[in-house]
Order: structure tokens, then C-alpha cells, then sequence
């Protein structure tokens, strides 16, 4: 019985070392290196579709508010596919803009401003709603995941930008 409890402690340790070793894994890979490996399949396809790869592999610093596939796929039904089409790839490039600032803006950071600029050109809003961090009606699920060239934000909603005033 002792070794049984002794081997699920070992376990239980190694198993808490994993994430650590993980995130500061990602610290060597770019932004776009740490969205494959994360998983993030919808956003790293429409980085492809709208030619942002290059520009996110770049020295940077970014500060990218990466949606969730989930977040993607709460979107109105089409959405994501025609969003891909290559007939709006300068609309998706907008949408994908308006989720990256130009530097390195941690989560403590994060939380002492009230907007940010986007290389989209608007500005998005920062507040804090009962604990949590909001990017305009987006919740960061997870902070400071740090990148070779800057820093993602995992958020629950798209962002899209404000429509043109045209």
C-alpha cells in the first residue's frame, strides 16, 4: 500500500511539473509556432487564408487576443467559411488585425489601461467586470502565455471591429 501511495505521489508531482515545463516551452516559439501547438485550428486557418503568417512569425512584439475554436464556432452559422473564402480575405485580414497590439502588453500590465490600439486601427476596450478581464465583450480565459515575439491572451468571443464609417 505504501508503494501504491508513494507511486501516485511521484505521479501527482510529475503531473504538475508537465504544465510549467510547457509554458516556458512556448517561450521559444513565435506566436503563430505557439497557436499550432496550442491547438488553436480555426484561428491559425485564418491566419493562413488571410497571408498573416509571415507578419505574426516577425520580430514583433505582438500582443495577440487569440479567440478559442469555440469562439469561432459561436458565430453565426457561415460565418468562419466565407470568412475564408479568398473573395474576403481583406475583411478577415480586419477582423484578425483588430485581435493583435503592437508590443508586449502582459496581463499586469493589461489591467491598468481602459483600450489599446490594433493594427486593424481602432481600439479595442480593457476593463475589469468582476474579476475578470474583458476585451470589449470578450473574457480572457487565459493570460500571458509568452511567445518568442510577444505574448497571447486566450479570449471567449471574436472581436470584430467597428463598422466603417464609409
Amino acid at each position: 500500500m505504501k508503494r501504491f501511495i508513494f507511486a501516485l505521489c511521484l505521479a501527482a508531482l510529475a503531473l504538475t511539473a508537465i504544465p510549467k515545463a510547457q509554458a516556458d516551452h512556448h517561450d521559444h516559439k513565435d506566436i503563430v509556432d505557439t497557436a499550432v501547438a496550442a491547438k488553436f485550428n480555426t484561428l491559425v486557418a485564418a491566419v493562413k487564408a488571410g497571408g498573416l503568417v509571415e507578419a505574426l512569425k516577425g520580430d514583433g512584439p505582438f500582443t495577440v487576443f487569440a479567440p478559442t475554436d469555440e469562439a469561432f464556432a459561436a458565430l453565426p452559422a457561415g460565418t468562419v467559411e466565407s470568412l475564408l473564402e479568398p473573395a474576403n480575405k481583406a475583411k478577415l485580414q480586419a477582423i484578425l488585425k483588430y485581435h493583435v497590439v503592437s508590443g508586449k502588453v502582459t496581463a499586469k500590465q493589461v489591467v491598468k489601461l481602459d483600450k489599446a490600439p490594433t493594427l486593424e486601427g481602432n481600439d479595442v476596450k480593457i476593463s475589469v467586470v468582476d474579476g475578470a478581464v474583458m476585451i470589449n465583450n470578450a473574457k480572457v480565459a487565459k493570460a500571458d502565455v509568452m511567445c518568442s515575439n510577444g505574448v497571447i491572451h486566450v479570449i471567449d468571443k471574436v472581436l470584430l471591429p467597428p463598422a466603417s464609417k464609409e
